[in-house]
């Protein structure tokens, strides 16, 4: 029998509990409702995660005591009935700690995912295309809801860029193992002469920042243009310049969202974008935690991917920061990436402790 232990940091989070409470109980706490609601969920979600811890542990003290017990027994309806108590535990030990690699300050926030493709025309076009629609399976798989911000259609096919927010339970924590330069290996449909090609996509995985951040954009700062929504793949196309363009001048930002049919919906939308990238900013600039919060910013090429998906000369998926790979490519594009981000996941707490 495997040796188990649970690695959790309870003294943290229950004095993170401790100080969320003693904002609940302040005269001023329902002023705002939207914080409220937010630190109220937090404390909820704190409150499960103890309650789980409790529950497993127990579970895991009357198993070993039971096992130790019955471990000579030659009874085989009671080791059979052992075995699926033991299997049971190291399902709920495995999510468990899952759920505990999801600890950071942003993880439970909801992801602003960005697609684009590299060098390469159509084909990268194409490439950006199939991530989008993996992300797109692995948002459904998860019952996670997803809101298309800005869908550019390419001209011959795939997408030229698109953006969307993803929101679920732990939508940042999981989606951030996405962020980086994705290489595609594959004999070329659009080539006649059916040579390989290698195709490049970048995926950008910030957190949506809530109204309890604070971050102050100027009007002299930004430039607001409004133009006609051309809508994703076609569809939802207003006759109206209801799309939105914000343009930061201070750092050369440019925020694009054009799915709503109102105007004012969709400048609503590309301010909260902006405000997540400033802040992004902000805290690469005053903590220094850039590798923590959205990691290394790198180039769309040769030598900076961090996974690959390989179609010819054999098939292959493999991550190079973690080493995780598998054979079935398929399967990864239609969402089946929860191993990537897990190991990701394990990856991340071992490198930045």
């Amino acid at each position: 029998m495997r040796n188990w232990e649970i690695h959790f940091d309870l003294a943290t989070i229950e004095k993170e509990r401790d100080e969320l409470i003693i904002k609940i109980n302040e005269d001023s706490f329902w002023d705002d409702q939207k914080k409220a609601l937010e630190i109220m969920d937090r404390k909820n979600e704190i409150e499960s995660t103890i309650n789980s811890y409790s529950s497993l542990n127990n579970k895991l003290k009357d198993l070993l005591e039971t096992y130790e017990m019955l471990k000579d027994a030659d009874d085989v309806e009671i080791r059979e009935i052992v075995s699926l108590e033991i299997f049971d535990v190291e399902k709920e030990l495995s999510d468990f700690e899952i759920l505990t690699l999801l600890s950071n300050k942003f993880d439970s926030s909801n992801a602003i995912i960005e697609i684009h493709p590299g060098a390469g025309g159509t084909e990268s076009q194409d490439w950006a295309n199939m991530l989008y629609r993996m992300y797109s399976r692995y948002i459904e798989k998860h019952k996670m809801k997803m809101q298309v911000v800005d869908y550019q259609v390419a001209d011959d096919a795939g997408i030229k860029s698109a953006s969307f927010i993803v929101s679920g339970k732990n939508a940042y924590g999981l989606l951030k193992a996405e962020k980086g330069v994705h290489r595609l290996v594959r004999i070329s449909p659009f080539d006649s002469n059916k040579r390989r090609h290698t195709s490049f996509a970048s995926v950008e995985v910030i957190p949506q920042m809530n109204s309890s951040i604070d971050i102050e954009i100027l009007d002299k700062d930004i430039r607001i243009d409004t133009y006609r929504s051309t809508g994703a793949g076609g569809q939802n196309v207003n006759k109206t310049d209801s799309a939105v363009r914000i343009t930061h001048f201070p750092t050369g930002i440019v925020v694009t969202c054009q799915n709503e049919r109102s105007q004012i919906q969709n400048r609503e939308i590309a301010m909260n974008i902006l405000k997540s990238r400033l802040y992004q900013i902000k805290v690469q600039e005053q903590q220094k935690e850039l590798n923590k919060i959205v990691g290394e910013q790198k180039n769309i090429e040769w030598g900076s991917q961090i996974r690959s998906y390989v179609f010819c000369p054999y098939t292959m998926v493999k991550d190079h920061r973690t080493g995780y790979e598998t054979s079935a490519v398929f399967n990864v594009l239609d969402g089946d990436i929860d191993e990537f981000i897990y190991s990701y996941l394990r990856w991340e707490m071992k490198n930045n402790g």
